[in-house]
């Protein structure tokens, strides 16, 4: 491994990618702690302290998924309070459209030209997006009295504070952008990633906060080998599934060319267990975020009376709330993440432009005809791979809540430390190595996966003669 990063700094071209991607990066969590003018800090830390004091209730949970998903944070107001959420909500919304529009679909097909043309769209989608953000952003805040006295009449601060929000918004995906060009790995991949390594330190110190033998309440010693061997299956876990493929055998068509018989090769179609990667679980969480946050603020409205509507919103209360991991809670949680990782391949994956391509370039999968007949195999084949990857996604989504009620560890715990944060973690970072050793094999250096070093070879053989 120490030869592998030896290795990256003897090629200029992939040490500056690397060192300017490490530079983003750098300023991203610089500007992430300049703080927002008008707004009371220390007001605001106080209310996010008392809210994740309660990590059991949905609020705790919702605050904490926002600054997880997105790159930014809701506990401290800053020019990055947004994150690149804005961003990657605009370009699901395209791909989503894509769908949906032949129109849209088309211009994505143009090859370098419609790419360009959706990310320009794509960018003043987000430009809208942020602003809508930073507007709810700013009312939620004036609502909790946060905002200073002397700003909060004033119309040309509100002007000046949506404007510093949509700007950091747009910043951020502009950081992204250069790092997907000039740098190494995925930019918006990179900077929630950034963010949910940085958040694991604070979820070590609730741990070690919250560890008290004597307390039977508290966090016990079998609390953290559950804790340890949760880590160590979501990694596991999430390697598995970012490189798990089903290889579907495709022969080559032979031909004649001259008096020369080419062709006849055989190679295989690499299908992702987990073509829809993290998706499935973001979508699941944020929508299971919106009932419990709902339910629980009727609870406390109901709570008052003795009705039998209060005994009923309870009821839901509890069964919707991820502290009690209800049959309620876990049954729909797992649906939504079936449901999605379905969804996101029939939006992303096409398996009548694979069987064309197929054909197009003379390949088929033996014993199938080209055209419907392939497509329809490849689909299948999809579905059902894609049935046992949505089931390790739904493992791996709902056992944080779980080791958190079973074992008395906060949730803000095990949500960075298991589930979808981790998996996150793994997924990218996997990404970000592959990449770092397909550049170095390019050159024939040693990576860290292959572990040696074919330059030393050619320089040991000598050349031949």
């Amino acid at each position: 491994m120490f030869k592998a990063f030896a290795n990256i700094f003897k090629i200029p071209e992939l040490r500056t990618k690397l060192l300017f991607t490490f530079g983003m990066l750098a300023i991203y969590r610089i500007g992430y702690w300049i703080p927002l003018p008008g707004v009371d800090q220390q007001a605001i830390a106080d209310l996010t302290r008392n809210i994740s004091t309660n990590t059991d209730s949905a609020a705790a949970n919702a605050v904490s998924m926002v600054a997880m998903m997105s790159g930014g944070s809701l506990s401290n107001a800053t020019v990055f309070g947004l994150g690149i959420m804005p961003y990657i909500t605009a370009a699901i919304i395209f791909q989503l459209l894509g769908s949906a529009i032949p129109r849209i679909k088309e211009i994505q097909q143009e090859g370098p030209t419609g790419q360009q043309k959706i990310q320009e769209w794509t960018r003043y989608a987000t430009l809208g997006v942020a602003l809508l953000q930073s507007f709810f952003y700013l009312q939620l805040m004036y609502r909790q009295s946060i905002i200073e006295v002397s700003w909060m009449g004033n119309p040309m601060w509100w002007i000046m504070a949506v404007g510093v929000l949509t700007a950091g918004a747009m910043f951020l995906m502009w950081l992204g952008e250069q790092i997907d060009r000039h740098g190494i790995g995925s930019g918006a991949s990179l900077i929630i990633t950034a963010s949910i390594l940085t958040g694991i330190p604070g979820a070590l110190n609730t741990l070690r906060q919250s560890f008290d033998q004597s307390n039977p309440d508290s966090i016990h010693v079998s609390g953290l080998l559950i804790l340890f061997a949760g880590f160590v299956t979501v990694t596991a876990g999430a390697v598995l599934l970012t490189v798990a493929q089903r290889r579907v055998p495709i022969q080559q068509a032979k031909h004649m060319r001259g008096r020369l018989q080419v062709g006849g090769q055989k190679s295989y179609l690499p299908l992702r267990v987990n073509h829809a990667g993290v998706m499935p679980i973001i979508f699941a969480s944020a929508l299971m975020t919106i009932p419990s946050v709902l339910f629980e603020q009727l609870g406390t409205l109901a709570a008052t009376s003795d009705s039998w509507f209060s005994s009923i919103v309870g009821f839901i209360n509890r069964s919707f709330s991820p502290a009690t991991v209800a049959f309620p809670y876990v049954l729909a949680y797992i649906v939504l993440v079936f449901f999605f990782s379905y969804f996101w391949i029939t939006v992303q994956f096409s398996p009548e432009d694979i069987s064309k391509q197929l054909r197009d370039s003379g390949s088929f999968i033996p014993g199938l005809r080209p055209g419907p007949r392939t497509a329809e195999y490849i689909d299948t084949v999809m579905s059902r791979i894609t049935y046992c990857g949505a089931g390790i996604l739904a493992v791996m989504a709902i056992l944080p809540s779980i080791v958190a009620a079973g074992f008395n560890i906060p949730f803000l715990v095990t949500q960075f430390l298991g589930g979808t944060g981790l998996l996150i973690v793994v997924s990218v970072t996997l990404d970000f190595i592959q990449r770092i050793e397909a550049a170095l094999m390019m050159r024939n250096y040693g990576g860290f996966l292959s572990g040696e070093d074919t330059n030393a070879k050619k320089r040991i053989r000598g050349p031949r003669g």
